[in-house]
């Protein structure tokens, strides 16, 4: 890496930033930690035009760190529901809880107590000491990998630890360029992003319009569409479940709640067996009523990140509860109850697309 490649990379960048870059996004106005934080681990797997309207949501219910640590989980994660990747929400919960606990209800400035908090790893920590305290941090998340590797011309798929090693040293090195004024950190952070987002995308890159095309190594030697290097390709495993879509006779909806690890972890669902024996048996040991007479419903396919999932619903209606007793995790829910409820988006789409 060239001098030139460090002190005018922030250089260029800024400049660019001031005309072009995001500057009303929700959770800048105003630009407090508790803020910042939210939006960084809300934007981990989201994009910001899917992530905003969640945001505003979230804040308005709880405004600040000690509301959402006072919060019940099953409420952050109806807030949090259909924005997915619920982890995210429960680290979330669980890290504000620690706030108040070991850091007198405040985000801590310190970068390694930020690390330390459920759901926060380097990038994060680096990407909020930087946008909330304006600290000199330097990030690292998928947009900047993306930068770094055309920009540099690295090659390897950012996911392998050298490769990994290899960026964060470059970040490093732009961040201490003696270039970057102390006062813009936070605008030098959210340009990186919104280069990534906007201009140096995945496909279709607009590399006539960016800041930094003379001294891209990727654009210079034609290998834009090269770098980075893909994520070898793996064919995820194919799984089966069932679904029972249990009513009663006031139209309520048996809801279960999965257990706080795990797939949808915490999250309320409708019970799942593993095939059509199961759904019967499970049927068979809590309720009473017409199996016989079950739906078979429009099979609904869902993808996780390591495998994809394609759920049977079956809708019967139940004529007893005497057997569901008083297990907190198993309970009738009426219809207008529903969106208090954290559910599953797959879920939640085939009790509203279905529910007459």
């Amino acid at each position: 890496m060239t001098e030139r490649n460090t002190n005018d990379f922030a250089a260029r960048l800024l400049a660019w930033f001031d005309v072009s870059g995001r500057h009303d996004l929700p959770w800048q106005h105003p630009r407090t930690p508790y803020r910042v934080w939210l939006s960084e681990i809300m934007l981990q797997q989201t994009q910001v035009k899917t992530a905003a309207p969640y945001f505003e949501r979230f804040v308005q219910a709880l405004p600040t760190l000690r509301d959402l640590a006072a919060a019940p989980l099953d409420d952050v994660l109806a807030l949090w529901s259909g924005l997915g990747y619920y982890a995210r929400a429960r680290n979330l919960h669980a890290a504000a809880k620690r706030c108040v606990e070991l850091h007198g209800g405040e985000l801590p400035r310190d970068l390694d107590a930020l690390t330390a908090l459920p759901g926060v790893g380097r990038s994060t920590a680096a990407a909020i000491a930087s946008q909330a305290w304006n600290d000199r941090h330097a990030i690292l998340d998928g947009n900047v990998k993306r930068v770094m590797s055309r920009y540099h011309g690295v090659e390897g798929y950012p996911g392998l630890p050298a490769v990994e090693k290899k960026l964060w040293a470059l970040v490093d090195a732009h961040v201490a360029s003696p270039q970057l004024p102390d006062t813009r950190l936070a605008d030098y952070t959210q340009a990186q992003m919104d280069l990534g987002a906007t201009l140096c995308t995945r496909s279709d890159p607009a590399c006539v319009l960016c800041p930094l095309q003379d001294e891209c190594v990727a654009r210079r030697e034609g290998r834009v569409a090269e770098l980075p290097t893909p994520k070898p390709s793996k064919t995820p495993p194919q799984k089966y479940a069932h679904v029972l879509w249990a009513e009663d006779a006031q139209g309520r909806i048996l809801m279960l709640r999965r257990p706080p690890t795990g797939i949808w972890a915490s999250l309320w669902t409708l019970p799942q067996a593993d095939d059509a024996d199961a759904a019967r048996q499970w049927f068979d040991e809590h309720l009473s009523g017409d199996y016989a007479g079950a739906q078979a419903l429009s099979p609904i396919d869902h993808a996780f990140s390591h495998y994809k999932l394609q759920l049977q619903p079956l809708r019967v209606r139940a004529e007893s509860r005497a057997r569901i007793g008083d297990n907190d995790d198993l309970r009738w829910v009426a219809r207008e109850e529903l969106t208090s409820l954290g559910i599953p988006a797959p879920i939640r789409k085939l009790l509203t697309n279905q529910g007459t």
